[in-house]
């Protein structure tokens, strides 16, 4: 702690305050400053896990891998797990996290108990649920301070997940199904304990239905020559350890190591597997972006790299526009409620409301005529027409005065004058939008 202060003290007033990190799990392009940034190199421990009580309490650049390596042997788990390993828990609630327990756990920020944030000011407050900035935290991208420490709760997890790979031909009956599913917490006579999707087309799309359970046997392994998401096709039962369930998504970035010929079975055999996995590709995306290879041998591409929340009632609707419009497949599927009547004013989700994170993460080729950011635009419209929202990781595109009524522009300028009154954090729309 007495070097991140040191290392904010030493920034020069004027200059902007940033993270010093190597790894990052955003997608958005920013502009290149001189400053070093805060020195993070001592919060990224696991400080004490209490199995008695549930609870955990992590410095705030701990990735979520630790803290599972940490839990894991008491039998216990976070109550919503990213799908990537190297994701922080300051960054999921602060840029917001979402996994297979959220029908029933809702958000990361959910189950925090406690946080420390190091402010604008250069000091360190303590909030918990009930103050003002706990609650305009989550979603401020680091624009109101830094998690330093967090205190959360913990779940009983056992040692394996049974999955059930349901196919729905029609989107309309897998919508039913998941509003079902979150009203129940279970399929067909059997017990839900995690729930997410996996879009094809239009006429092929599947719900994995995953339960905790005590019996083990022959589990499958998906960090070798197996290749997750191709399982869901090709098993309608499966078996993993919950650890490996856990983590089923980061070998392969769900399906996006494919642009990197990571899944053709000569490269694979080569690409050693402590490779494989998602900071890896991530890097290479950026080395991309910096030589612009793809652009060179496929033309000009835009990025369309984007999570999305709408409502259930009208998911099937955008997904239906999404397929006949955005040359993109397969999408992921993940449906959430807030799991409490608590309102979090810079993501501004309706409490008892179902929604279903929609996932997609590839590049469109940039028409004759188009411009780069066409693609995106359009879909943030549809969101909007939808009543939904999008996460902020990677390109935005609004205009100012509908950023904030989506966003909590009020609430955040009181937030933003009490936390950072002297602005040397960056401004939440810059961030996202302009990308300063």
């Amino acid at each position: 702690m007495h070097r991140l202060q040191a290392s904010y003290r030493a920034i020069p007033t004027g200059e902007p305050v940033r993270l010093a990190k190597p790894t990052s799990n955003l997608f958005r392009a920013r502009a290149r400053t001189a400053t070093s940034g805060l020195d993070v190199s001592g919060l990224g421990a696991v400080l004490d896990v209490d199995p008695d009580g549930r609870t955990a309490d992590v410095a705030g650049m701990c990735r979520y891998a630790d803290l599972v390596a940490a839990t894991l042997p008491h039998g216990l788990s976070p109550l919503v797990v990213p799908q990537l390993k190297t994701i922080t828990l300051g960054g999921a609630v602060a840029g917001l996290g979402i996994e297979s327990a959220s029908f029933r756990n809702g958000l990361p920020h959910e189950s925090v108990l406690e946080l420390d944030v190091l402010t604008g000011t250069g000091e360190v407050v303590t909030v918990e649920p009930g103050d003002e900035l706990f609650a305009g935290f989550p979603n401020s991208y680091g624009t109101l301070g830094y998690a330093t420490r967090l205190r959360i709760e913990l779940e009983p997890v056992p040692p394996y997940v049974a999955l059930r790979h349901v196919r729905f031909d029609d989107l309309r009956e897998l919508c039913d199904a998941i509003e079902s599913i979150m009203a129940h917490r279970s399929f067909d006579g059997g017990r839900v304990d995690y729930l997410d999707g996996v879009v094809f087309s239009a006429t092929e799309a599947y719900l994995t239905l995953g339960t905790g359970t005590e019996n083990g046997g022959s589990a499958s392994d998906y960090t070798g020559m197996q290749i997750y998401y191709r399982s869901i096709r090709q098993h309608r039962h499966d078996l993993l350890t919950i650890h490996d369930y856990l983590w089923r998504w980061d070998t392969d970035w769900f399906w996006c190591s494919r642009a990197f010929g990571a899944q053709h079975p000569l490269l694979r055999r080569l690409w050693p597997a402590r490779l494989r996995r998602s900071d890896v590709y991530h890097r290479l995306v950026a080395l991309d972006r910096w030589l612009r290879i793809s652009d060179r041998l496929s033309g000009p591409q835009e990025r369309v790299v984007q999570d999305v929340e709408i409502p259930l009632e009208r998911t099937a609707e955008f997904l239906g526009w999404f397929l006949d419009h955005v040359p993109i497949e397969p999408i992921w599927l993940c449906p959430v409620r807030l799991r409490g009547q608590r309102r979090w004013p810079l993501y501004p989700l309706d409490p008892g409301r179902d929604y279903v994170n929609i996932g997609f993460w590839s590049t469109v080729p940039i028409a004759p005529g188009a411009a780069d950011g066409d693609v995106n635009r359009r879909i943030e419209a549809t969101v909007s027409r939808l009543e939904g929202h999008k996460s902020l990781y990677s390109d935005s595109y609004y205009e100012r005065a509908e950023f904030e009524a989506r966003y909590g522009g009020e609430d955040y300028g009181v937030l933003k004058t009490s936390y950072d009154p002297d602005r040397r954090l960056a401004d939440l729309y810059g961030k996202a939008v302009r990308r300063r």
